[in-house]
């Protein structure tokens, strides 16, 4: 319905066809490439299922936009990657591990302290458990940094847990937004409808 699509072009990422976007009341769409590539350094990404680059051990993983984009020194930005991992409870003895053995996902999109989080999917094949625990991470990682953290999720035990304000999409529209009490109350059909898994409803499933 374009969740993904709707961050991109946040992100700069993607080109806008039409519509405004600001971030810190700065303009996205049509921005220079440079004034868009600044944007980027206040913001973190966790994709769906981490996403780390499988030829790098997970502190170079988490460490990534430290080397490459603040020009840290390796020995300064592992140190950094351990001091993060640690805050997303995971011991120093995994910085060396490759990512097929740890996921460190969030580590990644938290080490360069960015000021706005992006979170796709991050609860998407775990089981409940293991969600609330991710969920937790997210609530605390936003919280210590004092971050603003936008979520795509179908996930609403998460959404419930970890949102203050909740938008939903249908068709390429926001079509309704509002607190997670508000939308408990709404008597929106569509809202109803997907927040109860209910196949009866205006929103058809194409099969």
């Amino acid at each position: 319905t374009g969740k993904s699509v709707l961050i991109k072009c946040i992100q700069g990422l993607l080109n806008a066809d039409s519509g405004s976007i600001k971030i810190d009341e700065e303009e996205v769409v049509g921005a220079p490439r440079k004034q868009v590539e600044a944007m980027h350094t206040k913001m973190g990404m966790l994709f769906q299922g981490g996403a780390l680059f499988d030829s790098l051990s997970v502190w170079q993983n988490v460490a990534f936009g430290l080397i490459e984009n603040q020009n840290m020194p390796k020995k300064q930005a592992k140190n950094e990657a351990i001091r993060v991992l640690r805050q997303v409870g995971l011991a120093p003895d995994v910085a060396d591990l490759s990512p097929s053995e740890l996921s460190g996902g969030l580590a990644r999109a938290i080490a360069t302290k960015p000021e706005i989080i992006f979170f796709d999917e991050p609860t998407t094949g775990l089981d409940p458990i293991m969600s609330d625990v991710i969920n937790d991470l997210i609530i605390e990682s936003v919280k210590g940094l004092g971050a603003t953290a936008l979520t795509i999720t179908h996930d609403m035990a998460s959404a419930r847990k970890i949102a203050d304000k909740i938008a939903m999409l249908y068709k390429g529209k926001i079509i309704w937004q509002g607190t997670v009490k508000e939308m408990d109350k709404t008597d929106n059909p569509y809202v109803r409808q997907f927040i109860n898994g209910c196949s009866q409803g205006p929103i058809k499933v194409e099969v």
